[in-house]
């Protein structure tokens, strides 16, 4: 071969492994040899006629590549090392070389830029500042710990992190950080670091995403990761402190399976009292209403005995029909189905209905029956039939746990006990039994009852405030009370006032 017939500057500037361009002063290429296509990934075709860099300069270093350029021009050259970007968006670590060129012929003088890849000795350089600045540290965090640089490749895991991922130490050290995530995450998450690193800031752990690992025998498992730049000289790395949290996958799966069998239980009760409801009235009510028949002596005379047999199953009757009726609406209530409709009612007739149906009760006990209602309309925008349930609850309950003395229903407006708005208060003033301070906080709790030697003869299902509370919610309203033992008790209904 006569070695006189090849041109070995030109083989040597097209087949140089590292890359070589020319460009003009201003930046534009002019010449791209087959190793910046190697490095940086754009075709001579795709690069010849652009600037610099719009191809591989990050837009946060484009004061950096001015510098550069100033000096080159300035000085004849400059010799720098920096981080590119290549076509498919990974960073690389390079040694850069720049030359002016006078050429002759030339107006202005060319730039001959020479661009070795160092990627992996920076990885090399960051993993040895880390392990020697850190490594102690980072070893006594009970998460795993996992560092990687702007390109993306991991200089340092902690023995946490390893034993995570199945992999022995130093294993993991300038390997892409993508190979611990599944597949179908990587191309994402490629993204996201490119992203993240133009502008790297601190995510708390979790941060709301659903995140997985992928371990070395290919096993997946799902994981938290808390975010963190940390900045080593010149370089930006990130820290990312990583948790296994498959127990607690594995409770919150079977807590939502319980949640979804919970609530097809609750559906499933809620269609059985809706079902039932008519069938469990319309027995009771003909009980009562032939039992009251029958104590009319419509059919004919009865003994004593008769009598008195006849009013229990009367009053067992209706007290049943009553515990039915509160549970169905409780039910109605929880399972978000009880209607209300409001309109302008009129506080004082729905006090006076109450009133004059249990009166009687009242003054069979011996009983002091008194009203107190202002002159005047006192209207309220509300659901009658609820407000009259709730006053009928709160009149029950004093005229039941008052043995002697009175009974008090009054109306009116006041200032609201937990603010400055105006309301009309619906007051029922006992002088019974009162209620102990111990008993108190569970009055309004369903079922509960008060108990106690001197009430172990009184009747209650212990349902009566319990739905009064959740009616007076969904009307907007609101029940306190003031109970002394011993000396009564007051309950009051504050509602706004129309």
């Amino acid at each position: 071969m006569d070695a006189r017939a090849i041109d070995y500057d030109a083989l040597s500037l097209r087949e140089l492994p590292d890359c070589v361009t020319v460009m003009t002063q201003q930046g534009e290429v002019l010449h791209w040899n087959k190793g910046a296509e190697a490095v940086f990934g754009y075709s001579a075709s795709e690069s010849i006629g652009r600037r610099i860099d719009e191809l591989i300069v990050l837009p946060g270093r484009r004061d950096e590549h001015d510098r550069q350029l100033a000096e080159t021009l300035a000085n004849g050259g400059a010799t720098f090392e920096s981080l590119r970007r290549r076509k498919d968006g990974t960073l690389v670590y390079v040694d850069v070389s720049w030359k002016l060129v006078e050429l002759a012929g030339h107006d202005a003088a060319l730039i001959v830029s020479s661009n070795k890849d160092v990627t992996a000795l920076r990885v090399q350089r960051d993993t040895k500042q880390v392990e020697a600045r850190y490594r102690d540290v980072l070893e006594s965090t009970p998460d795993g710990i996992v560092m990687v640089n702007p390109t993306g490749h991991i200089v340092f895991t902690n023995s946490h992190a390893q034993d995570l991922f199945g992999y022995g130490r130093g294993e993991l050290h300038g390997r892409p950080i993508e190979m611990l995530l599944p597949q179908r995450f990587r191309a994402a998450h490629f993204g996201h670091r490119a992203t993240y690193f133009e502008e790297p800031r601190t995510r708390a752990m979790g941060a709301g995403l659903e995140l997985y690992g992928l371990r070395k025998d290919g096993a997946e498992f799902p994981v938290e990761i808390s975010l963190s730049p940390m900045q080593m000289d010149e370089t930006v790395l990130v820290m990312s402190a990583i948790r296994d949290i498959s127990d607690r996958k594995h409770i919150e799966r079977q807590l939502r399976e319980k949640n979804v069998a919970l609530e097809e239980a609750s559906r499933a009760k809620d269609r059985f009292l809706a079902s039932m409801s008519h069938e469990l009235r319309t027995p009771l009510n003909a009980i009562i209403g032939f039992t009251g028949t029958l104590l009319m002596r419509l059919p004919g005379p009865l003994t004593p005995d008769q009598e008195r047999q006849l009013r229990t199953v009367q009053r067992s009757a209706k007290h049943l029909l009553s515990l039915i009726s509160d549970l169905l609406d409780v039910a109605k209530i929880e399972a978000g189905k009880m209607k209300l409709v409001r309109e302008p009612t009129d506080c004082r007739h729905v006090v006076e209905d109450v009133a004059a149906t249990l009166r009687p009760e009242a003054e069979k006990k011996g009983l002091a029956f008194t009203v107190a209602l202002p002159d005047e309309p006192v209207s309220v925008d509300t659901d009658g039939r609820a407000l009259s349930q709730i006053v009928i609850n709160l009149v029950q309950n004093a005229i039941k746990f008052t043995a002697h003395g009175s009974v008090r229903i009054e109306v009116t407006r006041r200032i609201a006990a937990a603010g400055n708005e105006s309301v009309v208060a619906i007051s029922v003033a006992d002088t019974g039994l009162g209620i102990r301070p111990a008993d108190q906080a569970k009055l309004f709790e369903a079922f509960a009852r008060v108990e106690g030697p001197d009430r172990q003869h009184l009747e209650g299902t212990g349902l009566g405030l319990h739905l009064s509370r959740q009616l007076a919610e969904l009307m907007g309203a609101r029940i306190t009370f003031q109970s002394d033992y011993g000396s009564g008790s007051t309950f009051t209904l504050e509602l706004s006032e129309a």
